[in-house]
């Protein structure tokens, strides 16, 4: 079997998906779209609207793609794969109402309680009430709390004040969208006291297998500081995720989302990311994404024996229970070169160099463009240096001997990805 397939999205998670799909030798050719200048080595990079799903539709057609592989949430929170799969056609990814479970924090937090599936107490106001969410925070007797957007916001629509004077003004900016775009729901959680975590599966509808685990660096400062990002780092795996938290998870967390996805009419398929908090009662549910997670797809896809490929079309068609998913066991670690300013305003069309300098890590592109014979930052995150080693350590050391070597105007990094896993490392 030889088959074409199409790749949505842009970032560096879609590199490291192309990537993977690329080694497989079911694979005929590999259309991407729009993609970025990483990935024109690895299959035909498209211009196309990913928003206009009947022109997606038609490219399907034309280029004989029997597999569409959605990998950013917008897409699918806005119903491509109900829309391709009413056409017709193979889509790696779930529908709209199952990926409510990124697109809704109330959705997801709602679903979660219905199912007694661990997670934060939470309240929910609309824009309407926003002073009643005022009233509410003020009876308060603890600090931090946690105020979240709504819908998406990019990694950005999480606020933790440590404070009442620090909650009201984050109220303000979530009501102003200044930082998410305008909130026109908030939910408003308890602080949860641990060390967050990611399990990642992949699902069919009936079941599921988990297909690695990660710690992300959400803060863009120093010490897990300063505003949210859309992550400024990962490591796979996570040393803090020992084998009797990962069945607690399985069974407490995963089982019952999938199953719960099921019993509602709304079976889940594709990518599920569950962000975890591990705190001493055992480990909670912080959000549900839709799709892999971004940078920890860069560190989960290199550890992969298993062919990626084969995997997603087992899970398009209900065999994920024939599949067998192999890892090596080696250790990465990425760290994000990012943009100055990121992750609020910056400016882009900076000319990147040293590329080509970069020999042990490898390079997932996030936010670049070329340019002429430049490639250029495009955007606030803007590539993925990836290392490898027998220990975390080592996988660490990798990632900041190269990541030195690459430059752009504004450029910076945290220097600190991966310190607090080597805590659980003997």
């Amino acid at each position: 079997m030889s088959l074409n397939v199409l790749l949505i999205g842009s970032g560096g998670r879609e590199h490291a998906l192309a990537w993977g799909i690329a080694k497989s030798p079911l694979l005929a050719t590999l259309y991407i779209a729009p993609g970025n200048p990483g990935t024109e080595s690895l299959g035909e990079n498209v211009s196309l609207d990913v928003s206009n799903h009947a022109e997606v539709q038609q490219f399907i057609e034309d280029n004989n793609v029997k597999l569409t592989v959605v990998g950013p949430e917008q897409p699918l929170v806005e119903g491509i794969a109900d829309y391709l799969e009413k056409a017709g056609h193979k889509v790696f990814g779930p529908k709209k109402a199952a990926a409510m479970l990124e697109g809704s924090k109330e959705f997801a937090k709602d679903f979660m309680a219905r199912h007694n599936i661990p997670t934060a107490k939470y309240e929910v106001f609309d824009q309407d009430d926003f002073d009643a969410a005022a009233a509410y925070i003020k009876a308060q007797n603890s600090y931090p709390i946690v105020l979240k957007a709504d819908g998406l916001a990019g990694g950005k629509g999480v606020l933790i004040p440590e404070s009442e004077a620090e909650a009201m003004e984050a109220l303000e900016e979530l009501r102003s969208g200044s930082l998410s775009g305008a909130a026109s729901r908030l939910v408003i959680e308890e602080f949860m006291v641990g060390e967050e975590a990611s399990v990642f599966a992949i699902c069919d509808g009936n079941t599921f297998k988990v297909i690695g685990n990660a710690q992300d660096h959400k803060r863009v400062g120093e010490g897990d500081t300063g505003l949210n990002t859309g992550g400024m780092g990962a490591y796979s795996p996570a040393p803090i995720l020992t084998a009797e938290l990962l069945a607690k998870t399985e069974k407490e967390i995963i089982l019952p989302t999938i199953n719960g996805m099921k019993s509602e009419g709304y079976p889940y398929t594709g990518f599920l990311y569950v962000g975890l908090m591990i705190t001493e009662e055992g480990p909670r549910v912080v959000e549900y994404n839709c799709r892999f997670g971004d940078p920890e797809c860069q560190v989960i896809t290199p550890r992969m024996q298993s062919d990626l490929l084969e995997i997603m079309l087992n899970s398009v068609d209900g065999k994920l229970e024939l599949t067998n998913i192999n890892f090596d066991d080696k250790y990465r670690c990425t760290v994000v070169l990012a943009s100055g300013g990121y992750p609020q305003s910056y400016e882009k069309g900076k000319t990147i160099s040293g590329l080509d300098s970069v020999n042990d890590a490898m390079i997932f592109h996030a936010g670049t463009k070329q340019e002429g014979d430049q490639i250029v930052t495009n955007g606030g995150r803007v590539l993925n240096v990836v290392g490898a080693g027998e220990t975390l350590k080592k996988a660490i050391d990798q990632a900041y001997a190269d990541i030195e070597k690459i430059t752009f105007e504004g450029s910076f990094y945290r220097t600190d990805i991966g310190a607090k896993g080597l805590r659980h490392v003997d």
